[in-house]
């Protein structure tokens, strides 16, 4: 009975989306790991930008310094 925790930042994943993504990870569990579709569980939490971080950043501002062009 395999259980899938998706975390995303909350920015607006349509429902159409999440359906896309469980079914994909409950196709993929079934493919790879020959688990039942029926006993699969998925779970997708919304996570507010301000408490997600990334590189010891808050993800708005690590993302800010993805766009900057490197000085190489």
């Amino acid at each position: 009975m395999p259980y899938v925790n998706i975390k995303i930042t909350r920015e607006g994943a349509s429902p159409d989306q999440k359906a896309a993504l469980i079914k994909g990870v409950t196709d993929l569990l079934a493919d790879v790991l020959d688990k039942t579709p029926a006993t699969t569980f998925v779970v997708i939490d919304e996570v507010d930008m301000e408490d997600w971080g990334v590189g010891g950043l808050p993800v708005a501002d690590y993302r800010k310094t993805l766009s900057k062009p490197s000085s190489v």
